[in-house]
């Protein structure tokens, strides 16, 4: 911006040397006042820019004096959890209470277990309790905008990804708490022996890959610290603000946990490599409770339990009847054989990115040292780390030998976290590596990661288009992986996924992964149900690892008859078992699990051959009562509370930073604007055009 000559001339009844000594004066406060300017604006750039690769462009803001205000909504969290074989049934309990003189609406992301089904949302207000009703999403989310701007209290809950979802809370009055029950149910893990219960309290802060776009929703409906980009549409709705535990009140963020386990069989053990303890044993149920009563939500609550020796089971048959419909479940764990390992070319894939840093860092150095401590002479094998791009130890696999070895190891001390999330690129480059020319040898992938990524279904499909007669394994690390991410990208691979929870769990898993990964037990795989009506799911069970069970749920076949099991074992044998289905036992949640395994059969389809699935998502899902990405839960109270006349704050409530990363992982709100630092800009180029305009105009003399 450039100020016009004529502004600047001086009265012509001045002296020449009174003319002088003004404009040189005014030349002064010109290059002073730029100078104050640029001191001033200097904070206020420092503020708005970003110089974290995480961000991705987005605009991060604090207020003045750099600090994030703690929120006034007060949350704490209750599980109550009922284990009966392989379901584990959860009342999640969420308590909203308004520290503020306002009304308030809270908006609250937070994770779920990657395989949950919510089926049930109730919303309390004082003594009375309002049952939520599953409706298509856009429904939903006009049910709730109209009773929050009529005053009414209301809740609703949408599914942003499996294992993300966004409750919001309507018209809290000030000094009162609204309270919020999401039910739902989960598959137990099993493998090796060793069952386990995952609970997410936090999750790790997101990158969003792509370049910046407009977001046409309503802030006031989704936003959190990212913008929208051209791979991540919904990054708002997906990236909560992250604070510590000193940001907030000291009673908000706590969780309490009780498990009620009946595992129906006798136990060895019962252990948690996450939290501390408190059992009981009530007959042939096990108690469980968190030793100090609550704890900060700051990381997964892991459960685990292992049969006494000689109870593992190696099948179970469970039976439910809902609506007049039959389901059946069945777990069958293959037989274990003696193998010899056959030559493999091992690829490490490591992520050293920003969410990385910290204790997860340190995690995975160790991951990858043990797993380079599993290769044979006979092996190849390569290091593969990225953050912001790619860079392999060697530019193609190396021979497993002394020299090779000692190499890799001190290239994996070296290894440090900083840096964006793009792992495309990693992909590619240990999928489309050059394989060897050897074809009995196995190719494998070995995936560590925290799976802090926001574009997690273009990475599915890199993965199923480019993974040829590769296996892909992925390690989910640190204490709250993104295990949505580690589970599919696992499914696509042809593999198997575990998660370490800290340093101090490392063995366990890992021994039982590296185990599993020398050959597939079990193959070609063929389950037959009788009569004509089975409708089972998965439809083509994938190969069998050591100590992964054969899972698989089927709608339409009572329990009656027998079901018959085949596949090839390692050595080339054929394998069969034939249950007794009459022998089945009691199940529940089975039709829950059976619709919830459709629906993702629904958006495989979709997203492999392009199929519309909206309309068949929808009425499954409204027939069985579950949230999904085109339903959403919806309760209101039919009565006004908040007068018409009050105002009412909306609030994003934060989620904690988890365990062991990295403070840079930190993501506030935006309590500021860009208008001082525009209005700065402005006053700097003025002041830089005045001084330029002075300087021209004494030249010119």
């Amino acid at each position: 911006m450039m100020l016009p000559l004529t502004l600047l001339r001086l009265p012509p009844s001045l002296t020449e040397t009174t003319r002088h000594r003004l404009r040189r004066g005014m030349e002064g406060l010109s290059l002073w006042l730029a100078m104050a300017m640029m001191l001033f604006v200097h904070p206020l750039y420092a503020e708005a820019s970003v110089s974290d690769p995480e961000l991705a462009g987005v605009l991060q803001l604090l207020d003045d004096q750099g600090r994030y205000e703690r929120p006034a909504l007060v949350l704490d969290s209750r599980f109550e959890v009922s284990v009966t074989g392989l379901i584990a049934e959860t009342r999640l309990i969420r308590r909203f209470r308004n520290s503020a003189s306002d009304w308030r609406e809270g908006v609250f992301t937070f994770p779920l277990p990657e395989n949950a089904s919510v089926f049930a949302l109730t919303m309390t207000v004082a003594e009375r309790t309002i049952e939520g009703q599953v409706r298509p999403r856009q429904e939903a989310r006009r049910v709730y905008q109209q009773a929050r701007d009529n005053g009414q209290q209301a809740a609703a809950v949408e599914q942003q990804r499996p294992n993300l979802f966004t409750t919001r809370v309507a018209n809290i009055p000030p000094g009162e708490t609204l309270q919020v029950e999401l039910t739902y149910q989960q598959p137990v893990h099993y493998q090796a022996g060793v069952f386990e219960l995952r609970l997410p309290t936090t999750l790790t802060p997101r990158y969003m890959p792509g370049l910046p776009v407009a977001d046409d929703v309503s802030p006031r409906w989704q936003g959190g610290w990212a913008s929208a980009t051209t791979e991540v549409a919904d990054a708002p709705a997906i990236s909560p603000f992250t604070v510590q535990p000193s940001d907030l009140t000291p009673d908000s963020h706590r969780v309490a946990i009780e498990v009620r386990l009946d595992a129906g069989l006798p136990l060895a053990s019962v252990t948690s490599p996450s939290h501390a303890l408190s059992r009981r044993l009530d007959g042939t149920v096990h108690q469980v409770r968190l030793a100090q009563g609550t704890a900060l939500m700051d990381r997964d609550f892991v459960l685990r339990w292992q049969p006494l020796g000689g109870h593992a089971p190696s099948a179970a048959l469970f039976h439910q009847r809902v609506d007049g419909e039959d389901y059946l479940m069945a777990m069958v764990v293959p037989p274990t054989q003696r193998r010899t390992p056959l030559p493999r070319e091992l690829v490490f894939v490591i992520d050293t990115s920003g969410s990385m840093a910290g204790a997860s860092i340190d995690q995975a150095r160790q991951a990858l040292a043990r797993g380079l401590d599993t290769l044979r002479p006979q092996d190849t094998f390569n290091i593969i780390q990225f953050n912001s791009q790619p860079a392999a130890l060697f530019p193609e696999p190396r021979p497993a030998d002394d020299p090779h070895l000692a190499r890799a190891r001190r290239y994996v001390d070296r290894l440090d976290a900083d840096g964006g999330t793009e792992m495309a690129p990693a992909l590619a480059l240990a999928l489309q590596a050059r394989a060897s020319d050897e074809p009995a040898r196995v190719r494998q992938v070995v995936f560590m990661t925290d799976g802090a990524v926001g574009n997690e279904a273009a990475l599915f499909r890199q993965i199923r288009d480019q993974l040829g007669d590769r296996r892909l394994f992925t390690v989910g690390i640190g204490s709250a992986p993104n295990l949505h991410f580690m589970r599919e990208a696992a499914r696509w691979g042809r593999g198997t996924f575990t998660a370490v929870s800290d340093a101090s769990d490392l063995a366990g898993p890992l021994a039982a992964l590296f185990q599993a990964m020398q050959a597939p037990v079990l193959t070609d795989l063929r389950i037959d149900w009788p009569g004509g009506r089975a409708e089972a799911l998965p439809q083509r069970p994938g190969d069998l690892f050591a100590g992964q069970p054969l899972v698989q749920t089927v709608r339409g076949v009572a329990a009656e008859g027998s079901v018959r099991l085949s596949g090839s074992l390692a050595s080339g044998e054929r394998w069969s078992r034939t249950l007794d289905l009459q022998q089945a036992a009691p199940g529940q949640g089975l039709g829950r699990q059976w619709a919830r395994a459709r629906i993702d059969q629904l958006l495989d389809q979709a997203d492999v051959h392009g199929e519309v699935v909206k309309d068949a998502v929808v009425e499954l899902a409204v027939r069985h009562g579950l949230v999904s990405p085109y339903t959403s839960f919806v309760a209101v109270d039919t009565t006004p509370a908040r007068p018409a006349e009050a105002p009412l704050s909306g609030e994003a409530i934060p989620t904690l930073l988890p365990a062991g990363s990295h403070p840079q992982m930190l993501r506030y709100p935006q309590t500021a604007t860009v208008g001082p630092l525009f209005s700065a800009l402005g006053l700097l180029g003025l002041m830089f055009s005045l001084a330029l305009a002075l300087l021209r105009g004494r030249a010119a003399q």
